[in-house]
């Protein structure tokens, strides 16, 4: 069975660090993956708003914080003016591409798009997109095919320039399988790829879940995939840097199972796109993390658009 990477990449460190070390062992293990970026400026340090959403502080304290992004990064935007990701490391980019993984978008400011979609109207969602957009095809002199939105934060506005902006398929939901999404009876013909498992840290601190068992309770998670396979999220702050033990663990438990490590492109090219069925999408809560996410909701099917 495929088992799709994808990295999502959410700040400067992040891309600096975690993600030519991640470039390194996916080719270690012979593994396809997906980089997301975060292309405009790292305004980490102004996530500390968050702190009144219910839930944040329990994470935070849970997934130590501070050290998998480090004081410098919990800084950016506030004490420290905010770097701009996608001009000062076009180059690791690059080299992201040229090492023969797929790139994508992720977001052009990561916090502000996370703490503001989800009321947002369709003047200020497009021109986050479109900042986005227009950076990527300046970095890689092409088209982005592929968006993964940050924190899984959409509006309908958003669910919109998915097709518009002219993406081929887009992984911004969490759910079980592909789908083609629909909002409020809309249907949007761009695919959803939703992520499929838990994130390590949604995981870690819960459950009696600690670095060294976590690995093994993410395989035993996946040990019999679904038929469409599934979509595993990772990050470079996280499975790049302190965690990378943790991921390689999950590369080498995957590959001793016989599963298929790819990237989103990689997997959607095995999929009937004209068997997708269409599914409502909406929020919902995930164990282990704050706030509402985007979610595949109920099958749309045929007999209830009679």
């Amino acid at each position: 069975m495929k088992i799709a990477l994808k990295i999502d990449v959410d700040t400067y460190r992040g891309t600096h660090e975690g993600v030519p070390r991640l470039v390194e062992v996916l080719k270690k293990h012979h593994a396809g993956a997906t980089f997301l970026f975060s292309l405009g400026l790292d305004n980490t340090g102004r996530a500390i708003k968050r702190v009144f959403r219910p839930g944040f502080m329990q994470k935070v304290s849970r997934t130590s914080v501070v050290e998998h992004y480090g004081w410098r990064t919990l800084m950016y935007g506030t004490v420290i003016p905010a770097p701009d990701i996608g001009r000062r490391c076009a180059g690791i980019l690059r080299n992201v591409r040229d090492e023969g993984f797929e790139v994508g978008i992720h977001t052009w400011d990561h916090v502000k798009w996370q703490d503001n979609v989800a009321t947002a109207d369709a003047h200020w969602t497009a021109r986050e997109m479109q900042l986005a957009c227009d950076r990527y095809l300046q970095i890689f002199g092409q088209r982005a095919h592929v968006h993964g939105a940050a924190g899984w934060q959409m509006n309908r506005h958003a669910y919109r320039l998915t097709q518009q902006l002219g993406f081929d398929y887009c992984s911004d939901t969490r759910g079980t399988h592909p789908f083609i999404p629909i909002h409020n009876a809309e249907i949007i013909a761009c695919p959803q790829l939703p992520t499929t498992l838990p994130t390590l840290d949604e995981l870690l601190g819960l459950n009696g879940l600690t670095v060294d068992n976590v690995a093994g309770y993410v395989l035993q998670l996946s040990a019999v995939p679904p038929s469409t396979g599934h979509v595993y999220t990772l990050h470079a702050e996280l499975e790049g840097m302190k965690l990378l033990p943790v991921f390689e663990q999950l590369l080498a438990g995957w590959r001793a199972a016989g599963h298929e490590l790819v990237s989103l492109k990689d997997y959607f090219e095995g999929l009937d796109v004209k068997m997708l069925p269409r599914h409502s999408v909406t929020t919902a809560k995930i164990a282990g993390r704050s706030g509402m996410l985007a979610f595949q909701g109920a099958e749309f099917l045929a007999d209830m658009a009679a």
